[in-house]
């Protein structure tokens, strides 16, 4: 009886021993099939200089895990004085090149140095692709290098800004700015689209100077110059007017007396639920940040009560955030299979991934000198929203050929 009792016995551990090294296999092989087939790196700004393109970047890793934690996002930053550190930016950059299960990198915004350091990826590591957006660089460059570039749509937004004017009732639109940003190819483009939209839709187009916030009299002198002109603007021009400013710091003031004596507001210049409202109108969005849908009923709520409804607008989401999630989604799908890096409509789709219930358009970037569309590197846009509302399917126009043939005349 002892003898067969320690053979079962025998036979029991080696079962459970058998059993063990099996699940441990099985195991090994699970986390073997678990492991990433690639990874993907983002760079972007750091939270003082650009908060919404961080926390796009932030989304990812929220998705689809650190890299440090057995996920795919490998995400760094650019320093804050990008332009005096350009080595520093561009060493950040191809660093990421290093980790061999790298397949992708997308940079937002793309500071200068970012050209440079795709080509020298592009030497070392043919098989990453590139994506930039916003890149601060000449088109030119940018596209030798990059696989994708996105920039915001000055040229379909020349004329479905004043489309939207129009459905607004405005009969008049007014334009704010100065001769350093109408001296930018982008802006100076868009103004010349804006006055030629403004005589075919039957517009009047009004071209307003103001202030330079870096000039001498610095951004309080450039606001206090808007806070005292607007409500002036506004007796001159209508209530039913509709006000847009190319610079950010103008933006908040704009709207601050717009709202105290009427006028209309179609969207920012770089549009954003954030841009100039919270300031506007005296909002606390700590509790909100990161959280669009929440960000865009709390303004709404304030620019209603305001009576603003149906006069204010905006881009629902940030184009920052949705710049950097999306093209680390658009990268993603193409590398599952699920995507192709030449196709605007997915492109689109990726995009639309964290901007849901807006649409996005656009158009390939023509080079002004020579007449030539660029196959990568796209101009983009997104539905206005107007507060109290809802959508305005701006995405849904065509936007006439010739707007896109106009030549940029610097002043």
């Amino acid at each position: 009886m002892k003898r067969t009792s320690l053979f079962v016995t025998a036979l029991v551990l080696c079962g459970v021993m058998v059993f063990m090294g099996c699940n441990k296999k099985n195991a090994s092989q699970s986390s073997q099939a678990a492991a990433p087939a690639y990874h993907i790196g983002i760079v972007t700004s750091t939270v003082s200089q650009s908060e919404d393109n961080f926390r796009g970047a932030e989304e990812l890793i929220k998705r689809y895990g650190r890299v440090s934690d057995g996920g795919i996002i490998q995400h760094v930053t650019y320093p804050d004085q990008f332009m005096t550190q350009q080595e520093t930016t561009i060493t950040q950059i191809t660093t990421l090149a290093m980790d061999p299960l790298m397949k992708a990198i997308v940079v937002n915004e793309a500071v200068p140095g970012t050209a440079e350091a795709f080509k020298r990826i592009k030497e070392s590591r043919p098989d990453i692709m590139l994506f930039a957006g916003e890149p601060h660089e000449d088109p030119l460059v940018i596209q030798q290098s990059a696989t994708m570039a996105i920039s915001a749509d000055f040229i379909s937004r020349g004329y479905t800004i004043i489309w939207a004017a129009k459905q607004l009732g405005a009969k008049t639109f007014v334009h704010i700015s100065f001769p350093r940003h109408m001296g930018y190819e982008s802006l100076g483009t868009r103004r010349q689209i804006f006055e030629a939209a403004c005589n075919d839709l039957g517009l009047k187009f009004v071209f307003l100077s103001a202030p330079d916030p870096t000039s001498d009299v610095g951004v309080a002198g450039a606001q206090q110059y808007i806070m005292e002109q607007t409500p002036q603007w506004v007796a001159q021009y209508g209530k039913d007017a509709v006000f847009f400013c190319t610079n950010n710091a103008h933006t908040e003031p704009l709207l601050r007396q717009l709202l105290v004596y009427g006028g209309q507001f179609v969207e920012a210049d770089l549009p954003s639920p954030l841009m100039g409202y919270p300031g506007a109108l005296g909002l606390d969005l700590s509790a909100e940040a990161g959280n669009f849908p929440a960000i865009l009923k709390k303004v709404e709520e304030a620019v209603v009560a305001k009576g603003g409804a149906g006069k204010f607008g905006t881009w629902a989401y940030s184009y920052g955030f949705s710049a950097s999630a999306g093209l680390g989604e658009f990268a993603k799908r193409i590398l599952d299979g699920k995507a192709k890096a030449d196709s605007t409509t997915d492109l689109y789709s990726a995009l639309g991934e964290f901007t849901p219930g807006a649409k996005w358009n656009g158009g390939f970037y023509v080079d002004q000198a020579t007449g030539v569309r660029s196959r990568n590197q796209l101009l983009v846009y997104m539905d206005t929203y107007m507060f109290g509302k809802g959508y305005l399917p701006t995405t849904e126009q065509e936007v006439p050929e010739k707007y896109y043939q106009v030549k940029f005349q610097k002043n």
